[in-house]
């Protein structure tokens, strides 16, 4: 068990260890995952104690690190790679949504591609172009991929775990701008957490709050501003994005009637809106409210000054929740 609290960040080191000394397949490459321990710090100290033949530094050279990756797993290795920045996964899409994603169908079930892209996701860091971008929409569209995506030290460790245990590919996507926000106490006990699970974070019974990554500390702050007000808010953390626990979902908005989704990503197209559509399909006659989304801007992320202005923030939740409200 960890003796201190711990960061998000912190519990990806952590479970990562955990899986290099319980299991002898798993390695983890990517740009500067070694000696210098990522750029973000997620591999550090990993390449002192598991060596350079479990700890690769790659080329600068992001197709290649997927390339590799894609042939280590479906020949019985479980590689975790990084992709360093959310921006930078673009030249991987090719192998992970040609190959790695279709591994299982392919070859009916002989070979499967049992791999992590560990990618940091997500704006509010002050970061540059390519580096400040949700892309999630681009894999929960492609069958064969899971697309994963921790808000918490404890998530973060639990469904890692999980997802290195996986047989099939894993999308996991860190949101950074939490990596050090808060801490947690995080067992080190190897107890994955279940994937293809929705977590109900609070109860409610006026309204669904539906997110995921770093916007479920803005929601958890907007559901304790309505209830000040009388309104109770149930908040959902979807964190398995793809496949969708969507019955989660609907049984709470059978319950409270309205729903707010919220998320990062531009609004067109974003996740969200495939989850607007079910609602709409499935729970038309328990909606006493249209669907809400708060979303970032059908623009690329502005840098610096507008950042967290383009970022859904707590009081625009606020707002959208109010306008559900209001229908009687």
């Amino acid at each position: 068990m960890s003796a201190q609290p711990i960061t998000l960040i912190e519990a990806i080191t952590q479970a990562l260890a955990h899986e290099l000394r319980q299991d002898a397949s798993v390695v983890v490459l990517g740009e500067d995952v070694g000696v210098n321990g990522g750029v973000f710090r997620a591999t550090a100290g990993l390449s002192a104690q598991f060596g350079p033949e479990r700890i690769l530094d790659t080329p600068l050279d992001e197709t290649t690190i997927a390339g590799l990756t894609v042939g280590m797993a479906s020949q019985g290795m479980r590689p975790v790679a990084e992709a360093q920045f959310d921006g930078f996964v673009y030249p991987m899409v090719d192998f992970v949504i040609s190959h790695a994603a279709r591994m299982r169908y392919r070859t009916r079930g002989r070979l499967t591609c049992p791999m992590v892209l560990r990618v940091p996701w997500g704006g509010g860091i002050r970061a540059p172009e390519h580096h400040s971008e949700a892309n999630e929409a681009i894999f929960t569209n492609v069958p064969g991929l899971r697309v994963v995506m921790p808000s918490s030290p404890q998530r973060a460790y639990g469904l890692l775990l999980a997802a290195i245990r996986d047989p099939d590919p894993v999308i996991y996507m860190e949101p950074k701008r939490i990596y050090r926000q808060y801490k947690e106490l995080v067992p080190d006990d190897g107890e994955a957490l279940p994937l293809d699970v929705c977590y109900v974070l609070r109860d409610g019974s006026d309204i669904t709050l539906v997110t995921w990554g770093a916007q479920v500390k803005e929601t958890l702050e907007a559901a304790e501003a309505l209830a000040k007000e009388g309104i109770s808010a149930e908040v959902i953390d979807v964190a398995t994005l793809t496949p969708l626990d969507f019955p989660t979902i609907a049984e709470s908005v059978a319950k409270t009637g309205r729903c707010v989704i919220v998320h990062e990503a531009p609004r067109t197209a974003g996740f969200g809106a495939e989850i607007a559509a079910r609602i709409a399909h499935e729970c038309l006659f328990d909606l006493l409210a249209p669907v809400e989304r708060v979303t970032g801007y059908d623009t690329h992320i502005p840098l610096f000054r507008l950042e967290m202005k383009y970022l859904p923030g707590t009081d625009k939740i606020v707002t959208a929740a109010k306008r559900a409200m209001a229908y009687t």
